[in-house]
């Protein structure tokens, strides 16, 4: 008999896990604490609890990086991708689902299939040796027990418990003649150039104008759970460092030194706003010091009234809350196995994916690796052109680990989106068209909207090559 997979972590990703082993043939004993050890978050012992809200977000594949990632999961035979489609409810062109009927289905299914055992109780610490394969996919509320047997086998500082996250953009809704590339005094560091921030330059009465805003904006509260864990000096939310006072963020991440505006060179910015490289493309830019507690919507309001960001468009807003997560770049190789116990896969958000389906769509990677390793079969990594291949290649290797000012690493989670794709042309508009007729015909008709299209048709193609075994053209 094949040997078993335990899977540790009965929630999205571990579910998804566990389904593609089993639809592979391979034999799963898939590990859930609750009910005998309880969470914070969760009300029932069904596996795939909705804790939070119950959309999948947009499901609209042609121009929507997450409703692609749906069509993806579909297309590779997704547990969790078909019970919310039996399970979704009226929400416009978003997926939302009954979320009790939905963590049904997916628990039914489980239970029912006859190579997925089910086992309740707590996997104290590391595994046992002679679990030859494992999944971890405990998410953001892994057990203490657990995520002390981690850290010690990783590294002290290679997890996070209170996460400050920054908003990041993307490049090409910089004005970049507004802002321009230099590194404080010319600096290069390790792979670097000497021009290697974006930086947004403010007059004394921009920056006065953006902290009165960043004062007064609405900010989001803290789960009960979550009170008691301190901030950590090294990553405070950028409204707490304004509280202290006015200059505190220009002496801070906001400090003019050390820089010349390109395109103003006799005229000295008040303060700056420096935004670091995140990904190998170039094409997802991180905000440096700007982990914040404002909601989302008024993180759009107040962080563009910095000059160069007035269009800025956010791949991931920012935030600030208990986490638990890898530093997966540096930790994990391409199969998603811990490099230092090769035994160990990890999958879901504690590899620092954000949202439901991107957590289980990780999930639904690492079975696949697994089943292959124990059937023989050889799989490679998804292309990086599909939006599981780019979030796979975000996770381990596309995002430029770094430390970072003020201690602590720049690796954040992250949710899917097109700029985690390789760029891809777009043929220019026929010149006999005004843009106003552009107008008249709609979003849809947008230079934005056929770059996103096309990245979803060749997305789609090279997937299908990949779950048929081809190797796609994009990925040669």
């Amino acid at each position: 008999m094949m040997e078993i997979v335990h899977v540790i972590g009965g929630g999205l990703a571990g579910s998804e896990a566990s389904w593609q082993l089993a639809k592979a043939g391979v034999p799963v004993v898939l590990h859930e604490m609750r009910p005998e050890r309880p969470t914070e978050a969760h009300k029932t012992d069904a596996l795939a609890e909705l804790v939070c809200s119950n959309s999948f977000r947009s499901d609209d594949w042609e121009a929507n990086a997450v409703g692609l990632l749906h069509e993806e999961m579909r297309r590779a035979d997704s547990l969790i991708m078909a019970a919310a489609d039996a399970q979704k409810l009226p929400a416009g062109g978003a997926l939302a689902v009954d979320r009790d009927g939905f963590a049904n289905a997916v628990t039914a299914a489980l239970i029912e299939h006859p190579l997925v055992e089910i086992q309740r109780g707590e996997v104290p610490g590391l595994p046992p040796q002679d679990w030859t394969s494992v999944i971890i996919a405990t998410g953001p509320l892994t057990s203490k027990a657990l995520a002390e047997a981690v850290k010690t086998l990783t590294g002290e500082d290679e997890l996070a418990f209170f996460d400050a996250i920054a908003p990041i953009a993307h490049f090409d809704s910089i004005d970049m003649n507004v802002c321009w590339r230099q590194s404080r005094y010319d600096k290069a560091g390790p792979g670097g150039s000497g021009a290697d921030y974006i930086n947004c330059p403010l007059d004394k009465a921009q920056y006065d104008a953006f902290i009165a805003a960043l004062l007064d904006g609405d900010k989001t509260d803290f789960k009960d759970f979550e009170t008691s864990t301190p901030y950590f000096e090294g990553c405070l939310p950028i409204e707490v460092m304004a509280e202290r006072g006015p200059d505190t963020l220009r002496y801070g991440p906001m400090k003019p030194v050390g820089l010349t505006d390109a395109h103003r060179p006799h005229e000295k910015p008040y303060a700056v706003v420096q935004l670091r490289q995140d990904n190998a493309l170039g094409t997802l830019w991180n905000m440096v010091g700007f982990q914040t507690k404002l909601k989302h919507g008024e993180q759009v309001r107040v962080f563009r009234m910095i000059p160069g960001l007035e269009s800025c468009e956010f791949a991931r807003l920012g935030g600030l809350h208990r986490n638990t997560f890898l530093n997966s770049p540096v930790l994990l190789d391409d199969r998603l196995r811990l490099k230092a116990d090769l035994r160990l896969r990890f999958a879901g958000q504690i590899t620092g994916v954000e949202g439901y389906v991107e957590s289980a769509s990780i999930g639904l990677i690492a079975g696949r690796f697994a089943a292959a390793e124990r059937t023989g079969v050889p799989l490679s990594p998804p292309p990086p052109t599909t939006a599981l291949g780019a979030l796979l290649n975000h996770i381990t290797g596309g995002h430029l680990s770094m430390e970072v000012e003020g201690g602590g690493r720049s690796f954040q989670p992250m949710n899917v989106n097109f700029g985690l794709f390789p760029p891809i042309s777009v043929p220019p508009r026929p010149k006999d068209q005004s843009s106003k007729d552009q107008r008249l015909k709609g979003p849809r008709s947008s230079k934005s909207f056929q770059r996103k299209r096309a990245m979803s048709a060749r997305a789609l193609a090279d997937l299908d090559a990949w779950l048929q075994g081809r190797t796609p053209i994009a990925a040669e």
